[in-house]
């Protein structure tokens, strides 16, 4: 048994484990069993051949009565097998086995996700540890789990991993799986699900189930918060939470054994009853997960069902960079990404992707790399694929003369506005090249990983909206449809800092506000920043001027090649006004 000390610690018990030990007593009993039945084989065989007579194998032989009857006989046989085995497989358990050996993901392999390893290692142990935590502290070990979090952040990575740790079977399992189109076999199967967990934890010591998508079958009901959207949701539920409270159920022996003994004791008097065995709860942990788990049932979470919630949260930052380590450790790559520097820009660039993402991305820059005949990827390959990824794969059109230079102007003015005003933040790409929807596009991010922003920050952003109107109206005196997009995000950041979060002059909401005074104050603040916008443009018209032609000339700047155009230009603006002066 388990030292009681151990279960606290943040690393898996394994040989120290009660798992193990019922997994070594069990493969033992299957051992004996063997041997007794090959025992008992060889007995009679040597009975038969100690009294003389022969012993034969091979098919029995056929009388001339049955061999004409055998071709229709199998003919029967075939016919009752495409009707009934379908049908008796309709309740059968859609799960998919997996053996530890067959599970080639490791805690060790889990990255970016301090904080929820520690805590699965905890509850990983206590599924390990189940009589060691009973016997000696009086504790119930959980039963199940829930993962919640956004897509891709690792919950079936993890599931998989303490299955290989624990070295149980590991039932996996797509709630869509189990819904039937005849009734009552949704429920049917759930019961098998539960019913195969049970059996293989007690012959494993233990074994772990996986639901992917829990809120497919565990909705909440109608009447309780969710809407019942579909026919029989609320049986579904129902049987799901009865079989969460199923691994107490005495299994097939036991309960032979108990009915034996519950008919004795109707001819004993009740001083001398034969008491029935106790019963040993089957060591099961289900884990579900989800991204909605707000969707589920109230009762599902409850204590005794997944009383224990663990959100996977996109990585920080630091977490991020400990992905790109583990990833790029697997992918062939240039040297210069070896760098801390290099990785840690990366890891700035990645923010808010997901474990999968960064992975998905990195694989994309190996073919980026493959189309330029490389066998390795580099820094502009990931680049790429980043942009392609973020933005949509580049579709170049031919505009005409006056439509590129409308374009690149507009461009170049949320540019110059980003560089002026954008205080804390970098620009990625700049471009004329049209991706998706885009004619035209200036990616921006914030230097460092934040998590609020100022009232001075989302003023900046407004006014970069407000940059491709006002260069086209400065050097065209005109404007173009392709404003539009840029009106909606500066709308919905006026908005937000009026009617939500106390910027705008008042400390009311949008519920607490009259339509029209909103509006009022909406269009004040965009008028405002549009006029300084527009101010800042015609002083630093030059800087609109370089970065247009450097987009005529090149369709694509990305990152330095940006500040690198813009910081030339205010240079030599600086000479040009030195000479002046001197004249």
């Amino acid at each position: 048994m388990a030292e009681l000390q151990t279960l606290g610690h943040d690393k898996v018990l394994r040989s120290t484990a009660d798992v193990a030990h019922d997994r070594e007593r069990a493969r033992l009993g299957r051992v004996g069993r063997l041997a007794v039945a090959i025992a008992l084989f060889d007995i009679v065989l040597w009975g038969r051949w100690a009294a003389g007579h022969p012993v034969h194998f091979g098919w029995p032989h056929l009388n001339d009565t049955w061999a004409p009857l055998l071709p229709m006989l199998i003919i029967v046989v075939l016919l009752a097998s495409v009707v009934i085995v379908p049908m008796l497989g309709m309740g059968k358990s859609p799960h998919i086995l997996y053996r530890p050996s067959e599970i080639d993901v490791t805690l060790a392999d889990v990255k970016g996700a301090g904080v929820v390893v520690e805590e699965v290692v905890k509850s990983l142990n206590l599924f390990l540890a189940h009589k060691t935590f009973k016997e000696q502290m009086g504790g119930t070990a959980r039963r199940a789990v829930l993962f919640e979090g956004p897509p891709g952040t690792g919950k079936t990575y993890m599931a998989k991993a303490m299955a290989r740790e624990a070295g149980v079977p590991f039932l996996f399992v797509s709630s869509s799986a189990f819904q039937s189109m005849y009734y009552g076999q949704t429920n049917r199967k759930i019961r098998s699900y539960f019913k195969q967990l049970r059996k293989y934890a007690r012959s494993e010591g233990g074994a772990i189930g996986f639901i992917e998508e829990i809120d497919a079958i565990g909705a909440a009901r109608s009447g309780m918060g969710g809407s019942g959207r579909s026919e029989g949701v609320s049986g579904v539920v129902n049987e799901l939470l009865i079989q969460l409270q199923s691994f107490d159920t005495p299994a097939m022996g036991a309960r032979i054994v108990g009915k034996l003994v519950d008919i004795v004791n109707r001819w004993l008097p009740f001083a001398r009853h034969i008491r029935k065995p106790s019963v040993v709860p089957a060591n099961v942990l289900v884990i579900g997960a989800t991204n909605r788990a707000a969707d589920l049932d109230a009762a599902l979470l409850r204590p005794g069902r997944f009383d224990r919630s663990i959100f996977f949260d996109l990585p920080s930052r630091s977490g991020r960079r400990e992905i790109i380590d583990f990833y790029l450790g697997k992918k062939a790559h240039d040297v210069e990404l070896d760098e801390p520097a290099r990785r840690e820009t990366l890891a700035a660039l990645t923010s808010g992707y997901s474990p999968v993402m960064i992975e998905h991305v990195l694989d994309e820059a190996l073919v980026w790399a493959l189309r330029r005949g490389a066998d390795r990827l580099s820094w502009a390959d990931i680049q790429q694929a980043k942009m392609t990824e973020e933005i949509g794969l580049a579709q170049p059109v031919e505009y005409t003369e006056a439509e590129l230079r409308t374009i690149a102007t507009h461009e170049a003015g949320h540019a110059t506005v980003a560089h002026l005003v954008g205080v804390g933040r970098k620009m990625e790409v700049l471009s004329v090249i049209k991706r998706k929807d885009a004619l035209g596009l200036l990616a921006h991010s914030d230097i460092e990983e934040r998590f609020m922003k100022t009232k001075t920050e989302i003023e900046a952003l407004v006014r970069i909206c407000f940059g491709g109107m006002a260069a086209e109206e400065l050097f065209f005196g005109d404007v173009s449809t392709g404003i539009g997009g840029d009106l909606e995000q500066a709308t919905a950041y006026a908005a937000q800092m009026i009617g939500q979060l106390g910027m705008g002059g008042t400390l009311r909401t949008f519920d607490a506000m009259d339509d029209d005074q909103g509006k009022v104050r909406i269009e004040t603040m965009l008028a405002e920043a549009k006029a300084d916008v527009s101010t800042m443009l015609l002083e630093h018209r030059h800087v609109v001027e370089a970065l247009r032609d450097a987009l005529l000339d090149r369709k694509e700047l990305i990152a330095d090649e940006i500040t690198d155009v813009i910081e030339r230009a205010l240079a030599d603006r600086d000479i040009d006004l030195r000479e002046a002066f001197r004249r």
